[in-house]
């Protein structure tokens, strides 16, 4: 699943560190994220939702995995 964290993160002149504090989570796992590596879990989708003042699906872009 793709998401728009680095470029929200950014666009608020906010570093890592700073959405990792904010989320209570680590810089390593803002970094996961980014990098796609990682999906959060659903209070962790509800939580950058909220610090974005966004909607999850503003985030978060589902593609299939398999065009069936």
């Amino acid at each position: 699943m793709k998401n728009r964290i680095s470029e929200l993160r950014k666009a608020r002149s906010m570093t890592q560190q700073d959405l990792a504090d904010l989320l209570g989570v680590t810089r390593q796992t803002i970094i996961s994220l980014e990098g796609g590596r990682y999906n959060p879990s659903i209070m962790l989708a509800f939580k950058l939702a909220q610090a974005f003042d966004l909607h999850i699906e503003d985030i978060f872009i589902y593609e299939e995995e398999n065009g069936s």
